[in-house]
């Protein structure tokens, strides 16, 4: 909805910049802009799913390719995307270079703007990961996944490095609130503390998300850093994985 209201303000300003196009412009919510890189060569993942499940790549590019899967599964889960369609994800596949793998994919994580949300779903909508449902997301974590990430989720200083810079970043907004972030980062450790468990344990992205919901809040009450850990006790309507 926003990207064609988007479309549609640009055009009308373009075009009848003294009447319709104030208008519309006047009826969106003041905003400081975005940053965006836009990439190059690449299509909508299932594009490629769909080819490679006609055509498969030589080994060593599915190999690769698994990786990348596996690192944008570990992105979404610890942000907790709520819009990680098979459309919000890229592919860039070059078969003249599958001697050389890492040359050959890349995989790119579009449209990242509706995660770190407050509280895991628990009304109607389940927001799933929809890579959940390729074949993918049924192999169990690589070793070279659990190596790049393992070491540094399980540091409880990296991770609360990471969220004093998240609050520093969120802090721009003009509507920040300082509960909701607390509300944010409870759900995001959580979602750590899970992926943690999840790579220890050997088990699969689906799996993973399977996996009971978690909060893990700050203990208001204790001088110290103190925890407290709470499970859902409600989910949504409609589920998924």
């Amino acid at each position: 909805i926003d990207k064609a209201k988007a479309k549609s303000v640009k055009f009308a300003t373009e075009r009848f910049q003294d009447t319709l196009g104030k208008k519309m412009k006047a009826g969106l919510p003041p905003k400081i802009g975005s940053f965006q890189v836009f990439v190059n060569g690449y299509k909508d993942a299932d594009f490629w799913v769909r080819r490679f499940q006609e055509e498969a790549p030589p080994k060593p590019v599915q190999e690769h390719f698994q990786h990348l899967f596996e690192k944008l599964v570990c992105l979404d889960y610890i942000i907790r995307n709520t819009d990680r369609g098979n459309d919000n994800w890229l592919i860039k596949y070059d078969k003249y270079k599958v001697d050389t793998p890492e040359e050959s994919i890349y995989v790119a994580a579009i449209d990242n703007g509706l995660a770190f949300p407050f509280k895991h779903p628990d009304e109607w909508r389940a927001y799933p990961y929809y890579w959940a449902w390729l074949p993918y997301a049924n192999i169990p974590f690589s070793e070279k996944t659990k190596e790049l990430l393992l070491h540094k989720l399980r540091d409880l200083d990296l991770v609360k490095d990471l969220l004093d810079e998240l609050h520093k970043l969120f802090k721009h907004d003009k509507g920040f609130d300082k509960s909701l972030f607390e509300k944010q980062a409870a759900v995001m450790r959580g979602q750590i503390l899970n992926l943690c468990q999840a790579l220890e344990s050997g088990m699969s992205p689906l799996q993973l998300v399977q996996m009971p919901l978690l909060r893990i809040e700050c203990d208001s009450r204790s001088k110290g850093a103190s925890f407290i850990q709470q499970f859902q006790d409600k989910y949504p309507f409609f589920s998924s994985c």
